[in-house]
């Protein structure tokens, strides 16, 4: 098990490469099940889900589009409990099947605040696809039908998740060394 050092914490390996890419396979493998006649949409939040989104749609085997949405929840290794939106959504979403992308849903504000914008736009259906989820953490109630890993409540990084701007970069998730 490796470790690594950032800003001024260190961080151990606890998701391999090869664990993630097995499970997001497998939730690429439902998608394509389920949406098989939809041409959904998906919607990748930025920046923490742009690994997953990539590697999540090289798997997807059935027309799909893709665009991003930026929103900001976190301030070093906390949640605000604030969700402020970025860069919003530039598609007609009316009648389309909405797949929202997200590396990790941990207090659940963050995908209650896509769920009610995407809402305003009449799309014939949302659904939530997560790399992560932290269900005891979960504040609100949501309905994730794709979620490759569930974890436990402890602050992560690597595959594009971050402390302060750095780590994404790292291929395996890691988990914080108290």
């Amino acid at each position: 098990m490796s470790t690594v050092k950032i800003h001024d914490k260190t961080f151990r390996t606890s998701i391999p490469e090869s664990e993630i890419l097995r499970r997001v396979k497998a939730v690429a493998e439902r998608i394509n099940h389920d949406m098989a006649d939809k041409n959904p949409l998906f919607l990748a939040v930025l920046n923490g889900s742009f690994i997953f989104a990539a590697d999540l749609l090289r798997e997807i085997t059935i027309p799909c589009e893709i665009s991003f949405v930026k929103l900001a929840s976190y301030a070093g290794t906390t949640s605000t409990g604030k969700v402020t939106e970025v860069i919003g959504i530039n598609e007609n979403l009316a009648g389309r099947h909405i797949i929202i992308v997200e590396d990790i849903v941990d207090t659940g504000r963050t995908m209650q605040r896509m769920i009610e914008t995407l809402g305003t736009r009449n799309p014939a259906s949302v659904h939530i696809c997560t790399l992560l989820v932290k269900p005891e953490k979960l504040e609100v109630d949501l309905n994730i039908e794709y979620a490759a890993l569930e974890i436990p409540n402890e602050f992560i990084v690597g595959y594009g998740l971050d402390y302060d701007q750095q780590g994404r970069n790292l291929r395996d998730i890691y988990t914080i060394v108290e």
